[in-house]
């Protein structure tokens, strides 16, 4: 049993960035598999965080995806988190970044991020628990991050208020896209097309009388949405609520207001 004496003892884990923890080098050495190397653990994490989640996902299964033993795994990195991590920075170098000092609007920057960042999120369902879980402060997550920062300035909102802006804009995308993504997941899972997954969940609510009123309301809604298909549903909306969200940068920025 570990006392408390040892964990208070013990340093605060903030990030496999910040723990001198430099990528090891591969093959030869301490006995370890040829082929074996951070990168290609890394890149393997992903595919099994994609296809089984993030709660069926172990060290013994990732290992027995790279055909090697877990102590191999181990001589890489030290901890489940630590590999978790690396793969939460890896998959933000799927996204494509505009140059905030490119001869664009900002606005067409922003929306370019944003629905990158809705997309990467609703790839890889599993990011957005980690991404509330760690620093973020791979050269990825930074790069990323560096660049939303950079486009908002470019708003002609006063400092003091960019914090604000860069919350209104990526949380409203990190919800929209953690909802789309576990919708996508959850239909998969049962084996369903989204449209398919929704015409029953739609079904199983007609079945609730009690739930008539609130049903009646949101089909009314939905038929004025318009859209055929979930996918087209979800672009509507996304595409709607961030133009909104830039309104209101816009609006006050023209009003001066500080």
């Amino acid at each position: 049993m570990v006392r408390a004496v040892d964990r208070a003892e013990r340093p605060v884990r903030t990030s496999v960035w910040l723990e001198g923890k430099a990528p090891r080098g591969g093959g030869a050495r301490g006995g370890q598999p040829a082929s074996l190397d951070r990168d290609r653990i890394t890149e393997a994490t992903v595919r099994l965080l994609d296809a089984d989640g993030l709660a069926k996902f172990s060290m013994r299964r990732l290992a027995a995806e790279l055909n090697v033993t877990a102590m191999s795994v181990y001589w890489y990195v030290d901890t489940k988190d630590d590999l978790l991590e690396l793969a939460l920075d890896a998959i933000y170098g799927e996204l494509e970044l505009p140059d905030p000092a490119a001869d664009e609007d900002w606005r067409d920057q922003l929306r370019a991020i944003a629905s990158g960042y809705r997309a990467l999120l609703v790839r890889h369902p599993w990011a957005s628990p980690l991404a509330g879980t760690f620093l973020n402060i791979g050269p990825r997550s930074i790069a990323f991050s560096r660049t939303v920062q950079r486009v908002i300035r470019r708003t002609g909102l006063p400092t003091h208020r960019l914090a604000g802006a860069i919350s209104a804009v990526f949380q409203f995308v990190y919800g929209f896209g953690t909802i789309e993504g576990h919708f996508t997941a959850r239909s998969a899972e049962a084996g369903m097309s989204p449209d398919a997954y929704f015409q029953q969940a739609l079904s199983a609510l007609k079945g609730a009388p009690e739930l008539d009123d609130v049903l009646e309301e949101s089909t009314e809604i939905m038929r004025a949405r318009g859209g055929s298909t979930v996918e087209e549903m979800y672009e509507r909306d996304f595409g709607f609520a961030l133009d909104l969200v830039i309104a209101g940068i816009e609006t006050v920025v023209l009003r001066g207001e500080g």
